[in-house]
């Protein structure tokens, strides 16, 4: 079977992810999602050697709380991007990691960078620490908290 589908979460999720850009269930559509998900990951097997994800259900929450996230944080710079500049209190952040996996920390630093009003800016060489930069910071040590909290404790449960 893992011959078949060396992904099967990524087959699973490059399927379905197939039908929601088709925006329509048909016999071609189900098939031509479900050929991309059987080569995609055939093509990419040596881009994934010995990801192991522990807990596949967290990762449904995980994802569930970043796109959350993202969702708050576009109303959030919205009205900070309209109202008046002098509430703007931009910062740099530096965040202690961790995570210990290579792929978890490329992972946390790519959220971070998707959530609108942050960015990863740097990662240190040896994988410790990672460089933010914050539109809008009010409280350095609960930003750091809170990241720490909501991406990078689950990722250290999923990708071990």
């Amino acid at each position: 079977m893992k011959r078949l589908l060396p992904q099967p979460v990524l087959t699973l999720v490059l399927f379905t992810v197939w039908l929601l850009l088709a925006n329509r269930v048909s016999a071609g559509e189900v098939l031509l999602g479900g050929l991309f998900g059987l080569l995609i990951p055939h093509l990419t097997r040596s881009f994934w050697p010995g990801v192991q994800l522990r807990r596949p259900l967290l990762l449904a929450g995980f994802l569930a709380v970043v796109l959350r996230d993202i969702v708050v944080a576009n109303l959030q710079v919205a009205i900070l991007v309209l109202g008046p500049k002098r509430r703007l209190h931009p910062a740099f952040l530096s965040l202690p990691l961790d995570l210990e996996n290579e792929l978890a920390v490329t992972v946390l630093a790519s959220t971070i960078s998707l959530t609108p009003g942050t960015v990863t800016a740097d990662v240190d060489p040896d994988r410790r620490t990672l460089l933010i930069h914050c539109l809008d910071v009010g409280d350095p040590e609960a930003l750091i908290r809170r990241i720490k909290t909501r991406y990078e404790a689950p990722l250290k449960e999923i990708l071990p």
